[in-house]
C-alpha cells in the first residue's frame, strides 16, 4: 500500500489532505509525509506508525532507556542526528536500531558493516530518536570520562604524542575520545568552565556548575601531554609552545547546542595547565524580570535603564553575572530606532540590532580608543565591558554628559565602594556626582533544588550569622539534600542577589565633597538601599536558597559589617 492510504485507512488523515498533499509533491522532490508533516495534517507518531506498517516493520511508541550504550562507541553523534538513527541493544544475535528514517539504506548499511551482523529495524518518531540520541551518547560519554592506564601508554613520549595526535592515529582514538567526552559531559551537567590540572603524579579535570569546582575524572600521568596537545589543536594554539601561556578559541556543536570555548593554556612546574571557559550561544538571554529581582529593585532598575543619559554600573567579582545584567538590559530597551554600540572584551553573546566591537590590544583597540570611534558613530547607548583605567572611565563621563546613556562594569566589592573606586582611579568627585546615576552590585547564589529541599527549623546562632531576628521568620527554611535532578549536588541554577544605590541629590553632594565610604553607605541605607545580604536573606525566606549559600557569597559583607 502506497503511504497516503495507509494514513487515511489508520484515520490519520482524511483523502482531501492526502490529495492535496500529493499535488505538492509534484512541485517538489519532497516525501510525501514530510509534505503531510508541513502542512500539519498528520503529527510524527502518526508518519512512524504509517511507515513502520507501510515495510512491516515493528513500530516504536517509546525507546526503552535500559539501552548498551557500548554500541554508539565509534558512531559520531553529528552522524546519528544526521540519519536520525540509534543502537538500543543485542537480542538474538541482531543489533536493534531505532529510526525514523528507515528509507535512508545507505546508513543503515554502513551501519551492519560497523557491526558485522544483522540490524533489527524498528520505527519510531523522530523526536524521540532525537531524544535517545542524546541521552545514550550522554551516559556512554559519563562511563568513559574515566581513561585507564592501560589504554593510553602507547602515548609514548610527550614529542611523539603529539605528533600522533596531529596525524589522528588509532593510537590516538582514546584520547580523543576522552577530550569529547569531557567537552560533552561539561556541556550536559551545565558546567561554566573545565578545568584541566597536571600533578606530580596525575591529572585532575574539574567542572565548575553553579559557581563550586567538583572534580570528575583523574586520568594518569601519560595521558598529560597527549590531552593538553589535542586542545591546543582544537583551539588553533601553538602545540610545540609549551613555556608561554596562550588564548585561544574553541567553536563546537554539542548535544545540539552551538557552544564557544574561550581556552587558556599556563605553564605550571608540572605542566601546562588548562582553562576553557564555556558559553553556550544558542542560549536565549534572560529575560530581566528572570534575574531574581525584587519587585521593588526591579521597579527603580527598570526606571533607570529608561534614562536618556548617566552611567549605570554593574560591579562585582569575576563570574558574578554582571555581564549577563547588561545584556538583559540591552535587550530590554534594544528599539529599530535606537542605536546601541557595544565594546567589549570579549563580544560573548550577539544581540541582534546592536554594534558589538571586539577589543585586540594587540592592534591598539583598547577600550578608550574604540569608545572614541564609537563617539562618531552616532550612538543613543553605549555599552562598555569593563572601565580599568582613568582614561575609558573620564571618556565614558564625557559621552554621558553630552547625551549619551553608558552602561558599563567595575571590579568593586559593593554599590557605595564603587564611587571611591572611580575617585581613587583619578576621576573628579564633582564628575562622577553629575554622570553617575545608579550602581548595582550582584552576586550570584545558587538556587536549592525544588525536588529535594528539605525544610527545617533554624537555630538562633544560624538567624545570627545572617542578622535576622526570628520574630522577622515568617516559614520554613530549606537545606540541600541531593538528588537526579540535581546531580546529587542540592542545588540547581543560580540567581542574583543585588544591592542597587541611586545616586540622588543627597548622595551627589556626598560623593563632590569626597564623603567617607560609611557615611554614603549609611546615608544609602536610609534611603532605602538593601545590601547584598538583606537581599540574600529575603531569597532564603522565599525559598530560593541556603543561608550557607547567602554567607558564602556575602562573606566579604559580614566580615566587615
Amino acid at each position: 500500500m502506497r503511504l497516503g492510504e495507509i494514513l487515511i485507512q489508520q484515520q490519520s488523515c482524511k483523502p482531501e489532505d492526502v490529495a492535496q498533499a500529493l499535488e505538492t509533491q509534484a512541485d517538489r522532490e519532497t516525501r510525501l509525509g514530510d509534505i503531510m508533516l508541513l502542512m500539519k495534517r498528520i503529527n510524527e507518531e502518526q508518519l512512524a506508525n504509517a511507515l513502520a506498517f507501510q515495510l512491516g516493520l515493528d513500530y516504536l511508541k517509546e525507546i526503552p532507556r535500559d539501552t548498551d550504550f557500548s554500541l554508539v562507541q565509534g558512531i559520531p553523534i553529528n552522524y546519528a542526528k544526521q540519519y536520525k538513527f540509534v543502537p538500543i541493544k543485542r537480542h538474538n544475535g541482531s543489533i536493534v536500531v531505532a529510526t525514523s528514517e528507515p528509507l535512508e539504506l545507505f546508513a543503515l548499511d554502513d551501519l551492519q558493516l560497523l557491526f558485522g551482523g544483522r540490524l533489527d529495524i524498528k520505527v519510531a518518531s523522530q523526536q524521540r530518536v532525537l531524544n535517545a540520541i542524546n541521552h545514550i551518547y550522554s551516559e556512554a560519554g559519563r562511563d568513559s570520562a574515566n581513561l585507564d592506564d592501560e589504554r593510553l601508554q602507547s602515548g609514548g613520549s610527550e614529542e611523539d604524542a603529539t605528533i600522533d595526535l596531529m596525524e589522528v592515529t588509532d593510537d590516538d582514538a582514546p584520547i580523543i575520545q576522552f577530550v569529547n567526552n569531557v567537552l560533552f559531559r561539561a556541556v550536559k551537567e551545565r558546567a561554566s568552565d573545565i578545568h584541566i590540572e597536571p600533578m606530580e603524579k596525575d591529572l585532575v579535570v574539574r567542572f565548575r556548575i553553579d559557581g563550586v569546582l567538583y572534580e570528575i575524572a583523574r586520568p594518569p600521568k601519560a595521558a598529560q601531554a597527549s590531552i593538553s596537545s589535542r586542545v591546543k589543536i582544537m583551539g588553533n594554539l601553538n602545540i610545540a609552545e609549551k613555556r608561554l601561556p596562550q588564548d585561544g578559541r574553541i567553536r563546537l556543536k554539542v548535544a545540539g547546542k552551538d557552544i564557544d570555548i574561550r581556552l587558556s593554556t599556563l605553564p605550571t612546574s608540572h605542566g601546562e595547565r588548562i582553562v576553557m571557559r564555556l558559553l553556550d550561544r544558542s542560549d536565549v538571554l534572560l529575560d530581566l524580570k528572570q534575574l531574581g529581582f525584587l519587585a521593588h529593585q526591579y521597579a527603580i532598575f527598570e526606571k533607570l535603564i529608561h534614562q536618556t543619559h548617566g552611567i549605570l554600573l554593574v560591579t562585582g567579582p569575576t563570574g558574578s553575572g554582571k555581564t549577563t545584567t547588561l545584556y538583559s538590559a540591552l535587550s530590554k530597551i534594544n528599539r529599530p530606532d535606537v542605536n546601541i554600540i557595544t565594546i567589549e572584551d570579549p563580544v560573548e553573546y550577539q544581540l541582534p540590532g546592536v554594534g558589538q566591537i571586539p577589543v585586540n590590544a594587540k592592534i591598539g583597540m583598547t577600550f578608550a580608543s574604540g569608545l572614541r570611534s564609537i563617539l562618531r558613530q552616532d550612538p543613543d547607548i553605549i555599552m562598555i565591558g569593563e572601565i580599568r583605567d582613568v582614561e575609558t572611565a573620564e571618556i565614558a563621563i564625557q559621552s554621558s554628559l553630552t547625551g549619551h546613556l553608558v552602561f558599563s562594569t567595575v571590579h568593586t566589592n559593593d554599590a557605595p565602594s564603587t564611587v571611591t573606586r572611580l575617585i581613587d582611579m583619578g576621576v573628579e568627585p564633582y564628575l562622577v556626582a553629575s554622570s553617575v546615576i545608579g550602581i548595582l552590585a550582584q552576586r550570584l547564589v545558587r538556587l536549592v533544588c525544588q525536588h529535594c529541599r528539605e525544610p527545617y527549623e533554624p537555630n538562633d546562632e544560624e538567624l545570627g550569622n545572617i542578622g535576622l531576628d526570628r520574630r522577622e521568620v515568617t516559614g520554613p527554611f530549606y537545606r540541600a539534600v541531593g538528588c537526579p535532578h540535581c546531580l546529587n549536588l542540592g542545588y540547581s541554577g543560580r540567581k542574583g542577589i543585588y544591592e542597587l544605590l541611586v545616586v540622588e541629590e543627597e548622595m551627589q553632594t556626598l560623593i563632590q565633597r569626597n564623603a567617607p565610604l560609611t557615611e554614603m553607605r549609611r546615608a544609602a541605607l536610609t534611603r532605602g538601599m538593601h545590601t547584598l545580604r538583606m537581599d540574600g536573606v529575603e531569597k532564603i525566606k522565599q525559598g530560593w536558597t541556603t543561608t550557607e549559600e547567602v554567607i558564602r557569597v556575602t562573606q566579604d559583607q559580614i566580615l566587615t559589617d
